[in-house]
């Protein structure tokens, strides 16, 4: 059996980071405040590959993208994800395209981390799930943790990947501790590839980040009424794995996509549109989203604790899909 470590999802990344960095000369970090918060990167590798830059976002895009141009493989930190909206020319219109203009000949392996997710009372200007944004960029790749092995092991493949992914990283996960595997090739985790945490027969709960461990609480409370919930967490958001939940509602006739984001245009309307497509024939009761409110995100502990979904929300949504199975 492979020895665990005991790490919170911040020390995943950093440990990821060194491991990588270790591995291929060619990965290098630059963003605001990287070489400050992470005093041992720069220790170890020095002020040429982990710098810390101006708190200017579209020039750091700009410049990850012609150093993967130029064959080095960047990782960058923009620190919050409402920050991506200054450095979207650089991602979207540069490193989502440009494999693909150049007729493949080139490949631009270029990482960015972006925090997200409330919980810190940080408002609305420092907390946006923007994920179903990038989402629609052809060219882009998008993963999203839930814990912090899989927070390791996604930010190895992403920098081992050719092409540019966003990893986006919910900021009230960063010091929640978790079991990591010890062997740096076991932390790897494919994007593309969803994980089922908890198997059931019911419902299919399916979410991403920190409401992961929402899904997981209300399938235990579902227990007790005699619903079986089947929670799986998607991990990455594009590629997406659709056949582990198609395959999951396929046995258990109901779904339930959860996530923080809103609802307008969001990676549940995919997962959903997805089921419908593929799966429909298998359902027993209409899909159902839970997510945020379609409004800023507060900044009032409150107020933020009422706009993210809870566990009671998913709990007596399951329950109206499962008329007739649970015992009440």
């Amino acid at each position: 059996m492979s020895q665990l470590l005991t790490l919170t999802q911040n020390e995943a990344i950093t440990q990821a980071l060194h491991e990588e960095m270790a591995r291929d000369s060619r990965v290098l970090m630059f963003g605001e405040g990287v070489a400050t918060t992470r005093p041992d990167l720069l220790q170890a590798f020095g002020p040429e590959r982990v710098r810390n830059t101006p708190l200017a976002e579209a020039i750091i895009a700009g410049t990850a993208v012609g150093a993967a141009a130029s064959g080095l493989r960047p990782v960058i930190d923009l620190l919050y994800a409402p920050f991506l909206a200054y450095s979207m020319d650089a991602l979207v219109n540069s490193a989502g395209k440009l494999r693909y203009l150049s007729g493949g000949q080139f490949s631009f392996p270029l990482v960015v981390l972006a925090q997200t997710g409330a919980g810190w009372g940080v408002g609305a200007q420092h907390t946006h799930n923007l994920e179903a944004w990038f989402a629609h960029v052809p060219g882009l790749k998008i993963a999203f943790p839930s814990n912090p092995a899989d927070a390791k092991g996604l930010l190895k493949a992403a920098i081992r990947d050719d092409n540019p992914v966003l990893m986006f990283l919910d900021m009230p996960l960063g010091y929640v501790p978790g079991a990591v595997p010890a062997d740096p090739e076991q932390t790897l985790v494919l994007l593309g590839r969803a994980s089922t945490l908890r198997v059931g027969r019911d419902v299919s709960l399916v979410s991403y980040g920190k409401t992961v461990a929402t899904c997981l609480e209300a399938a235990k409370q579902l227990e007790s009424d005699g619903v079986s919930a089947e929670v799986i967490d998607l991990r990455s958001l594009k590629p997406m794995d659709s056949r582990t939940v198609l395959n999951s509602v396929r046995k258990t006739g109901r779904l339930v996509v959860v996530h923080e984001a809103g609802p307008m245009c969001g990676i549940g309307a995919e997962v959903i549109a997805r089921v419908a497509e593929e799966g429909f024939e298998h359902l027993r009761a209409p899909a159902r989203r839970i997510t945020s409110p379609d409004v800023p995100t507060p900044a009032a502990h409150s107020l933020e604790a009422a706009f993210v979904p809870s566990a009671a929300a998913v709990r007596s949504t399951a329950l109206r899909l499962c008329e007739g199975v649970a015992v009440l």
